[in-house]
Protein backbone atom coordinates (compact mmCIF):
# COMPACT_ATOMS: atom_id res chain seq x y z
CA UNK A 1 0.00 0.00 0.00
CA UNK A 2 1.30 3.44 -0.90
CA UNK A 3 1.46 5.89 1.39
CA UNK A 4 0.61 9.71 0.54
CA UNK A 5 3.20 11.95 1.56
CA UNK A 6 2.37 14.94 3.71
CA UNK A 7 2.20 18.47 2.20
CA UNK A 8 5.20 20.09 3.29
CA UNK A 9 4.93 23.76 5.31
CA UNK A 10 5.41 25.74 2.26
CA UNK A 11 2.47 23.61 0.40
CA UNK A 12 0.26 23.91 3.57
CA UNK A 13 0.51 27.79 3.78
CA UNK A 14 0.19 28.23 -0.10
CA UNK A 15 -3.05 26.01 -0.10
CA UNK A 16 -4.19 27.84 3.18
CA UNK A 17 -3.79 31.44 1.81
CA UNK A 18 -5.60 29.99 -1.65
CA UNK A 19 -8.30 28.62 0.83
CA UNK A 20 -8.52 32.09 2.57
CA UNK A 21 -8.72 34.00 -0.53
CA UNK A 22 -11.52 31.54 -2.18
CA UNK A 23 -13.66 32.15 0.91
CA UNK A 24 -13.06 35.93 1.37
CA UNK A 25 -13.93 36.22 -2.06
CA UNK A 26 -17.90 35.36 -0.69
CA UNK A 27 -17.35 39.12 0.42
CA UNK A 28 -17.47 40.61 -3.03
CA UNK A 29 -21.30 40.01 -2.95
CA UNK A 30 -21.25 43.12 -0.06
CA UNK A 31 -21.38 45.44 -3.05
CA UNK A 32 -24.79 43.59 -4.87
CA UNK A 33 -26.60 43.70 -1.58
CA UNK A 34 -26.01 46.91 -0.68
CA UNK A 35 -27.17 47.87 -4.01
CA UNK A 36 -30.18 46.01 -3.65
CA UNK A 37 -30.90 47.80 -0.46
CA UNK A 38 -31.02 51.32 -2.58
CA UNK A 39 -33.28 50.04 -5.20
CA UNK A 40 -35.54 49.24 -2.17
CA UNK A 41 -35.66 52.23 -0.88
CA UNK A 42 -36.07 53.55 -4.40
CA UNK A 43 -39.28 51.09 -4.55
CA UNK A 44 -40.67 53.19 -0.92
CA UNK A 45 -40.24 56.12 -2.75
CA UNK A 46 -42.69 54.93 -5.44
CA UNK A 47 -44.54 53.77 -3.32
CA UNK A 48 -44.90 57.10 -1.44
CA UNK A 49 -45.55 58.92 -4.89
CA UNK A 50 -48.44 56.29 -6.01
CA UNK A 51 -50.15 56.37 -2.91
CA UNK A 52 -50.17 60.13 -2.45
CA UNK A 53 -51.63 60.24 -6.58
CA UNK A 54 -54.16 57.25 -5.26
CA UNK A 55 -55.09 59.75 -1.93
CA UNK A 56 -54.91 63.12 -4.10
CA UNK A 57 -57.04 61.75 -7.23
CA UNK A 58 -59.56 59.42 -5.28
CA UNK A 59 -62.70 61.48 -5.93
CA UNK A 60 -61.95 61.67 -9.67
CA UNK A 61 -61.09 58.01 -10.14
CA UNK A 62 -63.50 55.03 -11.29
CA UNK A 63 -63.44 51.73 -9.06
CA UNK A 64 -61.34 49.98 -12.06
CA UNK A 65 -58.67 52.90 -11.82
CA UNK A 66 -58.45 52.41 -7.68
CA UNK A 67 -58.51 48.94 -8.46
CA UNK A 68 -54.97 49.14 -11.30
CA UNK A 69 -53.29 51.75 -9.08
CA UNK A 70 -53.98 49.74 -5.35
CA UNK A 71 -52.84 46.38 -7.44
CA UNK A 72 -49.79 48.48 -8.51
CA UNK A 73 -49.41 48.95 -4.85
CA UNK A 74 -49.53 45.71 -3.88
CA UNK A 75 -47.19 45.00 -7.18
CA UNK A 76 -44.82 47.08 -5.54
CA UNK A 77 -44.88 45.57 -1.82
CA UNK A 78 -44.58 41.74 -3.76
CA UNK A 79 -41.50 43.36 -5.59
CA UNK A 80 -40.08 44.58 -1.76
CA UNK A 81 -40.72 41.28 -0.45
CA UNK A 82 -38.55 39.96 -2.88
CA UNK A 83 -36.02 41.90 -2.55
CA UNK A 84 -35.81 41.35 0.81
CA UNK A 85 -35.54 38.05 0.75
CA UNK A 86 -32.86 38.17 -1.63
CA UNK A 87 -30.95 40.40 0.71
CA UNK A 88 -31.27 38.83 3.77
CA UNK A 89 -31.85 34.87 3.11
CA UNK A 90 -28.66 35.70 0.13
CA UNK A 91 -26.61 36.90 2.42
CA UNK A 92 -26.97 35.27 4.96
CA UNK A 93 -26.64 31.93 2.51
CA UNK A 94 -23.85 33.44 0.85
CA UNK A 95 -21.92 36.09 2.55
CA UNK A 96 -21.86 35.73 6.40
CA UNK A 97 -24.08 35.18 9.19
CA UNK A 98 -26.54 37.46 10.76
CA UNK A 99 -26.34 35.93 14.39
CA UNK A 100 -30.41 37.28 15.05
CA UNK A 101 -31.10 33.88 17.14
CA UNK A 102 -33.30 35.14 19.78
CA UNK A 103 -34.03 38.24 18.24
CA UNK A 104 -37.75 39.19 18.57
CA UNK A 105 -37.95 40.19 14.86
CA UNK A 106 -36.11 37.27 13.11
CA UNK A 107 -38.11 35.98 10.16
CA UNK A 108 -38.95 32.45 10.72
CA UNK A 109 -38.16 31.35 7.20
CA UNK A 110 -33.94 32.75 8.09
CA UNK A 111 -33.47 30.14 10.86
CA UNK A 112 -33.43 26.85 8.00
CA UNK A 113 -32.75 29.08 4.66
CA UNK A 114 -30.33 27.36 2.50
CA UNK A 115 -29.94 27.87 -1.56
CA UNK A 116 -32.69 25.80 -2.43
CA UNK A 117 -35.60 27.24 0.14
CA UNK A 118 -34.56 30.44 -1.57
CA UNK A 119 -35.05 29.45 -5.03
CA UNK A 120 -38.29 27.85 -4.11
CA UNK A 121 -39.52 31.24 -2.11
CA UNK A 122 -38.26 33.21 -5.21
CA UNK A 123 -39.80 31.51 -7.88
CA UNK A 124 -43.12 32.02 -5.57
CA UNK A 125 -42.92 35.47 -5.16
CA UNK A 126 -42.33 35.81 -8.55
CA UNK A 127 -45.46 34.01 -9.51
CA UNK A 128 -47.39 36.45 -6.70
CA UNK A 129 -46.04 39.19 -8.59
CA UNK A 130 -46.70 37.69 -12.03
CA UNK A 131 -50.46 36.89 -11.02
CA UNK A 132 -50.77 40.32 -10.19
CA UNK A 133 -49.80 42.12 -13.16
CA UNK A 134 -52.08 39.59 -15.06
CA UNK A 135 -55.18 40.33 -12.76
CA UNK A 136 -53.91 44.05 -13.97
CA UNK A 137 -54.25 42.93 -17.64
CA UNK A 138 -57.31 40.90 -17.49
CA UNK A 139 -59.24 44.52 -15.73
CA UNK A 140 -57.43 46.36 -18.52
CA UNK A 141 -58.47 44.22 -21.24
CA UNK A 142 -60.71 45.86 -23.37
CA UNK A 143 -57.50 48.48 -23.65
CA UNK A 144 -55.64 45.71 -24.78
CA UNK A 145 -54.98 42.82 -27.77
CA UNK A 146 -55.52 39.51 -27.34
CA UNK A 147 -51.81 38.66 -28.57
CA UNK A 148 -50.70 40.39 -25.02
CA UNK A 149 -53.27 38.57 -22.91
CA UNK A 150 -52.50 35.38 -24.65
CA UNK A 151 -48.47 35.79 -24.21
CA UNK A 152 -49.02 37.34 -20.65
CA UNK A 153 -51.01 33.94 -19.59
CA UNK A 154 -47.86 32.10 -20.94
CA UNK A 155 -45.41 33.79 -19.39
CA UNK A 156 -47.39 33.52 -16.02
CA UNK A 157 -47.71 29.76 -16.80
CA UNK A 158 -44.39 29.32 -17.43
CA UNK A 159 -43.62 31.04 -14.33
CA UNK A 160 -45.90 28.27 -12.26
CA UNK A 161 -44.17 25.50 -14.12
CA UNK A 162 -41.05 26.88 -13.32
CA UNK A 163 -41.75 27.21 -9.96
CA UNK A 164 -43.16 23.29 -9.40
CA UNK A 165 -40.19 22.18 -11.31
CA UNK A 166 -37.99 23.63 -8.95
CA UNK A 167 -39.84 22.81 -5.93
CA UNK A 168 -40.35 18.99 -7.19
CA UNK A 169 -36.40 19.01 -7.76
CA UNK A 170 -35.68 20.61 -4.33
CA UNK A 171 -37.87 17.89 -2.53
CA UNK A 172 -36.01 15.20 -5.04
CA UNK A 173 -32.93 16.47 -4.02
CA UNK A 174 -33.67 16.82 0.13
CA UNK A 175 -35.13 13.14 -0.04
CA UNK A 176 -31.68 11.59 -1.25
CA UNK A 177 -29.66 13.33 0.83
CA UNK A 178 -29.29 11.37 3.85
CA UNK A 179 -30.58 12.78 7.20
CA UNK A 180 -28.19 14.35 9.56
CA UNK A 181 -29.32 13.76 13.51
Amino acid sequence: MQQKNKPSATEYKQSSVMANILFGSRWLQLPLYLGLIVAQAVYVFFFGVELVHLVAKATHLVEADIMLIVLGLIDVVMISNLLIMVIVGGYETFVSRLNLEGHPDEPDWLSHVNANLLKVKLATAIIGISSIHLLKTFINAENLTDKVLIWQTIIHMTFVFSAVAIAYIDKLMSHSQPSQH
